[in-house]
């Protein structure tokens, strides 16, 4: 039976990016990718999803935000894993993406997390994205920043955290061809792939699923 590639996500955007990227950095697409529709469905689960999976092979990848608290996410993502029985869990996460190699007496899988946008601090996939603007869009994307934080708080239906995904619809809808989803975006690029951001990703995800392959 083949190894089981499981990557648990948030949502239908992160998963399109992730497939996107994997595309233009020819990353094998075998990946599982799970869309669970939200946060809280994602925490619930990380257990049975490694439960599920076996120790000779296998993998269970976690991809979520941090939002507005990275070491409060860490936190809880860090607690579902000892609960699983992963040792020694770090108390931050790298900066490079988590992996976790399986206790020798165990049954568990190979494991590992990285919090959007860079494991380093609060954000989301959208603050991801931002840095996968092209240089040459720099001056158009920072006209589009500009654009949305000049709304009058009396007329802006968005939340305040909402502002990043405001900010690349409103910069991807002044493109050549306007709208596109982010994961065609990507590979059309007008979101590069080759941003440092979005290579230290794709590493991440090579060195996590594909290592020994």
């Amino acid at each position: 039976m083949a190894n089981r590639k499981m990557l648990l996500v948030e949502g239908n955007d992160d998963e399109h990016v992730v497939k996107h990227i994997c595309g233009t950095h020819d990353i094998s697409p075998v990946l599982d990718i799970k869309t669970l529709g939200s946060v809280e469905r994602l925490m619930q689960s990380i257990r049975a999803s490694i439960d599920s999976a076996g120790d000779d092979g296998d993998v269970v990848g976690i991809l979520v935000d941090a939002d507005q608290n990275l070491q409060s996410r860490w936190q809880s993502v860090r607690a579902q894993l000892a609960d699983a029985g992963y040792p020694d869990l770090p108390d931050l996460p790298d900066s490079a993406g988590v992996i976790i190699e399986p206790p020798d007496d165990g049954i568990l899988p190979r494991a590992g997390v990285w919090i959007m946008p860079d494991n380093q601090g609060p954000g989301t996939l959208e603050s991801f994205l931002h840095s996968m603007v092209p240089d040459n869009q720099r001056s158009l994307f920072e006209y589009a920043s500009t654009s949305v934080a000049g709304i009058p708080a009396a007329k802006r239906r968005f939340r305040p955290v909402d502002t990043p995904k405001a900010i690349i619809h409103t910069w991807l809808a002044w493109q050549e061809n306007p709208g596109r989803p982010f994961g065609t975006a990507i590979t059309a690029r007008f979101l590069n792939p080759d941003a440092v951001e979005a290579a230290g990703f794709a590493a991440w995800l090579r060195s996590l699923f594909f290592a020994n392959a």
